[in-house]
């Protein structure tokens, strides 16, 4: 990735309400771990609708180094050949991505060693590595990290073993390097405390249309039956519910209407809970579509008995923690008052300053929990987008501020959106991508 990558910006005049339709892409979040699992078989690997994003981009560039054949059939698919899984991991790509991570399950259960330096991805606070060492070191591997934080991962054995595992979180990354090397351990593995996320989901049924045995699929207790060997397939990613919420965050705090296409419903339960909290509602429109009306109540809710209400993140079917900064800065467009509390990550709740400095009311409690007094009447600015997730949430602000505001660091914004000046562009918004 170039320099021009960190140095460009996103220009917005505010004020124009979202209208149009837009199409949802694949979930970042399924294509990552599913890329890495491509290193778990010799046969050729299909999957389709991947997002054309950087973390995507990053990931691939790290398959290419371990000596796996990829052929991009278009943007959004790829077929993938593992090779010898044996070359060097730039320092520099493994920074890039937090997902690069995810290569410690399949070169562990294919190789039997692995180094890796750590990760890189947001920068939303701690993200601990001790779930996936206590994952993996339960499969029959000693796990270490040295004084240049190195880590370096042994199997006791020429094969990984199926053992009782009993996650000490529920981490989405953890479960998946798990999956992955049980996948080809000897034995039945029980995976319990593990994730359920629909991305998680989608990594299960790539296993298993790669031969892999999984039973409670969707729920946090996985048994893994390990395999000699497992075979290529072909294999579609799910939608990014995570893409349709933010789109539903745009659409409802600028006033507009917009139709959002290829979502799976089943994964916006608990979004449409969320942001009906806030004043926002959508309809089914469709078998894979949603409609978020321009008319909304645009009042926050209170709680039983007139208490002011709380959103708060939680595993899935828990509300996304990847969504509360979009029902943040919603929230500011809102009447009323409401409590954000963001359990997980510590640092993800101080974009909220860039909020504030374009004229938000909002009182920052502590790294975790902000409350929100609306409506606010933002101003543009010029800020810098923290995190994916965050970056998206000052797009939002900037297209509900008056006057023009100019983002940087969009870098962090492309990693998880693709063409999103495109899309926002179709959706009457004053958008440019300068740099």
């Amino acid at each position: 990735m170039g320099l021009e990558g960190y140095m460009a910006s996103y220009q917005i005049l505010g004020g124009r309400p979202a209208s149009g339709e837009v199409r949802v892409g694949g979930n970042k979040n399924s294509a990552l771990p599913c890329l890495a699992a491509t290193l778990l078989t010799d046969e050729p690997v299909r999957l389709e609708n991947v997002p054309d994003i950087e973390d995507v981009q990053v990931m691939i560039q790290l398959l290419k180094s371990l000596g796996s054949s990829i052929v991009k059939e278009d943007s959004h698919a790829y077929t993938i050949t593992s090779g010898s899984r044996s070359g060097s991991l730039k320092r520099s790509l493994v920074e890039a991505v937090r997902g690069s991570i995810l290569l410690l399950g399949p070169l562990l259960a294919t190789n039997e060693e692995v180094r890796l330096t750590p990760p890189g991805g947001d920068v939303i606070g701690l993200r601990r590595l001790d779930t996936h060492f206590l994952g993996l070191s339960s499969l029959g591997s000693v796990c270490t990290i040295s004084d240049e934080g190195e880590i370096h991962i042994k199997a006791n054995h020429s094969r990984l073993k199926g053992g009782d595992i009993f996650l000490d979180e529920a981490s989405v990354t953890a479960t998946e390097n798990v999956l992955m090397a049980a996948s080809l351990a000897d034995g039945e593995s029980i995976i319990s405390n593990a994730a359920s996320e629909p991305h998680v989901q989608d990594l299960c049924n790539l296993l298993q249309r790669m031969g892999s045995s999984i039973e409670g699929i969707g729920s946090n207790r996985l048994l893994v039956r390990g395999k000699n060997r497992l075979h290529g397939c072909s294999f579609r990613i799910g939608s990014d519910y995570m893409e349709a919420g933010s789109f539903i965050g745009l659409a409802g705090a600028s006033g507009g209407q917009v139709l959002i296409k290829d979502v799976e419903h089943e994964h916006l339960r608990m979004i449409r809970l969320g942001f009906e909290r806030i004043g926002i509602q959508f309809v089914v429109d469709g078998p894979s579509s949603i409609l978020v009306p321009r008319k909304q109540k645009r009042i926050l809710c209170k709680e039983v008995g007139g208490h002011t209400a709380k959103i708060d993140d939680a595993p899935w079917p828990g509300f996304p923690a990847d969504l509360l900064s979009i029902i943040t800065v919603c929230a500011t467009q809102m009447e009323g008052s409401i409590l954000i509390h963001e359990k997980m990550f510590e640092s993800r709740m101080y974009f909220v300053d860039w909020l504030i400095r374009m004229g938000a009311d909002i009182i920052l409690c502590d790294p975790h929990r902000a409350v929100v007094n609306g409506p606010s009447q933002l101003i543009g600015s010029q800020v810098s987008s923290p995190d994916v997730r965050a970056g998206m949430a000052l797009v939002i602000a900037a297209v509900c501020a008056q006057g023009r505001s100019t983002i940087e660091n969009i870098y962090q914004i492309e990693r998880g959106y693709e063409d999103l000046c495109g899309k926002l562009q179709a959706l009457g918004l004053e958008i440019e991508r300068v740099g």
